[in-house]
């Protein structure tokens, strides 16, 4: 398959990477990975929280390792961290709709501002590449969270604008619901099972789904092959939340609860706004940057998809069984 070629060849080896959000499930993930596999030469766990720190320390306890304790609204703090730094990991954010709806400026602060200081510190700070992690509810999003992520999509993506001539290039991945992560269902369903009851909010919601090893090493190959200005979206398979509880729960009486506010029947990975910008590849989409105001060139070998198009979890081609679910959740 071909794919998007990077500006210029990325040596793990010889750089310098840093995880915001570094002690959440992408951070720790991406840490075990880059550790066993990738060896850069530093690697920066940035997050606010000192216990999560600690137990990441216990656990990774290297050379190349560094802990900085910072919030990414501080963006002095970021430039400090950022210090000799080549790739970002961009992952920190306030991530729960409910918490989202009741605190919307705090929400806004770290989502949106906290992209914007980790975008400025970037490029005062020489870094090469930026990878924001997104989330399938900016698409087309109606709750405060995913409204948060889609502006923060916007900063990132419109942030080659300033970076692009200085040496720094910004690109989002944006993907589903993450098996094993901290704000999965799975781990709700699975303490309700011993009370021998399943709360689901509506009979035919849907969902895309993707492993948390999944997710990191898509956003690690598309740090390799970024231009900068893209987003882009992994082919993920759907299941229908009563198949999922099936899987983690089977057996227990299902109680349908209603929609919750800012609640999705489905999930969209690409709206049909989008369909425009959409590159497909044999196993990923690339939505290109609307607004070139940089030099952008075309990845070769996609296909040009037409105005219209939509990826959503109700429509897609590719659905995960019980069977199959029950076996990643236990992975």
């Amino acid at each position: 398959m071909n794919t998007p070629t990077p500006q210029e060849p990325l040596r793990w080896s010889d750089a310098g990477v840093m995880i915001t959000g570094g002690t959440g499930s992408f951070g720790n993930k991406l840490v075990e990975i880059m550790l066993t596999e990738y060896h850069p030469r530093r690697l920066v766990v940035f997050s606010r929280d000192e216990l999560k720190q600690s137990e990441m320390m216990a656990r990774f306890d290297h050379p190349s390792v560094r802990y900085f304790i910072g919030d990414v609204r501080d963006r002095a703090r970021l430039e400090m961290a950022m210090h000799g730094v080549d790739i970002v990991f961009h992952a920190a954010a306030l991530k729960q709709i409910t918490a989202c709806e009741y605190n919307p400026f705090e929400a806004i602060q770290t989502n949106v501002m906290g992209a914007k200081n980790v975008i400025d510190a970037a490029i005062d700070q020489g870094v090469k590449r930026v990878v924001g992690i997104s989330t399938d509810k900016a698409a087309q999003p109606v709750n405060l969270y995913g409204a948060t992520k889609l502006c923060a999509e916007k900063l990132l993506v419109q942030g080659n604008v300033y970076g692009w001539g200085r040496g720094t290039t910004f690109s989002v991945v944006r993907y589903g619901n993450v098996i094993g992560s901290r704000g999965s269902v799975i781990p709700l369903f699975s303490r309700q099972r011993a009370t021998g009851r399943v709360t689901v909010t509506d009979p035919g919601m849907t969902r895309f789904w993707i492993t948390l090893e999944q997710g990191v090493r898509f956003a690690v190959r598309c740090a390799e092959a970024m231009q900068g200005g893209e987003i882009f979206v992994p082919k993920i398979p759907s299941m229908r939340l009563l198949d999922l509880v099936e899987a983690i729960a089977p057996g227990c009486q299902v109680e349908f609860i209603g929609m919750r506010p800012g609640e999705k029947l489905h999930e969209i990975l690409i709206a049909e706004d989008e369909g425009r910008q959409v590159l497909e590849f044999e196993d990923m989409f690339v939505l290109e940057p609307i607004h070139r105001s940089w030099t952008f060139c075309s990845p070769d070998g996609g296909k040009r998809l037409t105005a219209g198009f939509r990826y959503s979890s109700d429509t897609n081609s590719r659905w995960l069984s019980p069977s199959q679910m029950s076996e990643l959740a236990r992975e």
